[in-house]
């Protein structure tokens, strides 16, 4: 359980002890973007990449869910079909971020148990995700050809609303209007239908409130925040209010926070200054004292804006280990945030896929 949640003047020490613990543990960041066009960099130890393979291995960070972003375009044939060929060609090469070099290994692993065997065997696991449902345009189809290489979740929108539903931050370039669907479209429902059938997540991340809560009544599975934070502590129009977090927590979903400093603290406050890990746990608090230790979980937003003082890459992980175990959380807690609840929710999709609802 926490103890005190207020902000600390220095950063917690990385101790042997938060170093043993640290290491100890299947640790799994939910959201991480990856270059494009693509540099076939991931196992070299880059100076411009904040998530590569050995700075994973240094930071003892075992997963990771590299995803295909794409930013929000115009919703036509043409549009529509260059998203999804950049989908696809993006996945591929997440696809190819596996083997070994360097002395490094990695697998890319579409499953629960694929996750947890790579981190039996010493290697790290891929995760591949999907940020935007504009990458499948208005065509379904295209969701069983992203879990066919290995996708676990779609971002049902980015900044702009899409064919699927209305974004939480309008696109002003494209002209958007305050909603265009009024939360999800027909096809949006369709689409976390065909998700669920796949055993792909539902991620709401930067979906508009009421596209949120209607994926939260439509879709059979608990859905995911991969990359979000609580509008209780930072009035951001990406964040999560109370009602949608209780709306996570009856459906059995899932938050993960992340780490975007003017999600976490408003900007006037961080006045250019970093967010720090101790506005991250903030979050985390919150989330856990409103609704409970399982419904909260761990994601950066590394190499797609995602940088706190104190957690600069995947290299300083521990360092929030450190602050969890400053604030008063056993090692369960510790491991269900750093991916249990995640991996969790996977094999709840896994497991609805399987008994075909």
């Amino acid at each position: 359980m926490t103890s005190d949640s207020s902000r600390q003047a220095a950063p917690a020490p990385i101790t042997e002890e938060v170093l043993a613990l640290h290491n100890s543990l299947l640790t799994l960041d939910s959201h991480i973007d990856i270059p494009w066009p693509d540099r076939d960099d991931a196992f070299l130890d880059t100076p411009d990449r904040f998530v590569d393979f050995p700075k994973m291995q240094r930071g003892h960070l075992s997963a990771g869910c590299f995803v295909a972003y794409l930013p929000q375009g115009k919703l036509d044939t043409e549009g529509h079909k260059a998203a999804q060929e950049q989908t696809i060609a993006m996945l591929e090469a997440i696809n190819r971020m596996q083997g070994t070099r360097n002395g490094v290994t990695a697998r890319v692993c579409p499953t629960v148990d694929e996750i947890e065997a790579a981190w039996r065997d010493g290697a790290l696991a891929v995760v591949p995700g999907v940020e935007n449902g504009y990458g499948m345009g208005d065509d379904i189809g295209m969701l069983a050809k992203f879990r066919a290489l290995g996708a676990r979740y779609v971002t049902l929108t980015h900044n702009g609303h899409n064919a699927l539903g209305d974004s939480g931050q309008p696109s002003r370039a494209l002209g958007d209007p305050a909603a265009m669907h009024s939360g999800l479209s027909a096809l949006g429902r369709e689409a976390i239908a065909e998700m669920n059938r796949l055993g792909m997540l539902v991620d709401v991340s930067h979906t508009g409130r009421e596209t949120m809560l209607q994926a939260v009544e439509v879709s059979s599975v608990p859905v995911v925040a991969t990359h979000a934070c609580v509008k209780a502590l930072c009035d951001h129009p990406r964040n999560l209010d109370d009602v949608q977090l209780d709306a996570l927590k009856a459906s059995g979903g899932l938050i993960q926070i992340t780490a975007i400093g003017g999600f976490l603290r408003p900007r006037a406050e961080l006045a250019g200054r970093r967010a720090t890990v101790a506005d991250y746990m903030d979050h985390l608090d919150y989330v856990v004292k409103r609704l409970g230790v399982e419904y909260v979980g761990i994601s950066s937003d590394f190499d797609g804006g995602g940088q706190l003082e104190g957690w600069e890459n995947a290299a300083a992980s521990p360092a929030l280990t450190a602050e969890l175990m400053r604030r008063g959380y056993d090692r369960s807690e510790i491991q269900a945030f750093w991916g249990g609840n995640f991996r969790r929710l996977l094999r709840k999709g896994e497991e609805a896929a399987t008994a075909g609802l």
